[in-house]
């Protein structure tokens, strides 16, 4: 690997150090969004069960979520996103409320450039925690985008299940 190809200083301590900083930040935050009420950290988290771990236990994901008309937008970066089936509905817990959300692993470049500008307009956070560069253009660079989508990034696009889903996630 060259020395052009490899992510900045800042970058390469980052990906060290957040999973420690993850694990012990999820602990209060998975039990604050598995509560029965609206919390405002609910505005932009939600807590979604995995379906399986490898020791049997069952935890509560915290993921950041954008909302973008009747669907919710979440960055699949990470191995939680391995245990969804596209179009499957799966439990996620969204201001307070168990509901069935349908996700679909959106994988294609010019969709998951759409997708990223659409949720960092919403959230300016977004950038921080997404591993792709911009350009000089305010476009993601296509070879590092395709190069995470290789390694498994995804855009999760949550659709509703039911009329109940579909107006939590609209309100």
């Amino acid at each position: 690997m060259t020395a052009d190809a490899r992510p900045p200083r800042s970058r390469r301590v980052l990906i060290r150090v957040m999973p420690v900083v993850f694990r012990v930040i999820n602990v209060p935050m998975r039990f604050v969004l598995g509560l029965p009420i609206s919390t405002p950290l609910g505005k932009r988290l939600n807590a979604r069960p995995p379906d399986r771990t490898k020791t049997g236990r069952h935890y509560r994901q915290p993921i950041s979520y954008v909302r973008d008309e009747q669907t919710l937008l979440t960055p699949g970066g990470g191995r939680w996103k391995l245990n969804l089936v596209a179009g499957q509905p799966t439990h996620v817990h969204l201001r307070g409320r168990d509901l069935l959300l349908r996700p679909e692993l959106v994988r294609d470049p010019a969709e998951v450039e759409r997708l990223l500008a659409v949720m960092s307009a919403k959230n300016p956070m977004v950038g921080r925690f997404v591993p792709i560069q911009k350009g000089a253009d305010g476009h993601y660079d296509p070879d590092r985008l395709n190069l995470a989508i290789q390694h498994g990034f995804r855009i999760v696009r949550w659709s509703a299940n039911d009329a109940a889903a579909r107006e939590a996630i609209i309100r």
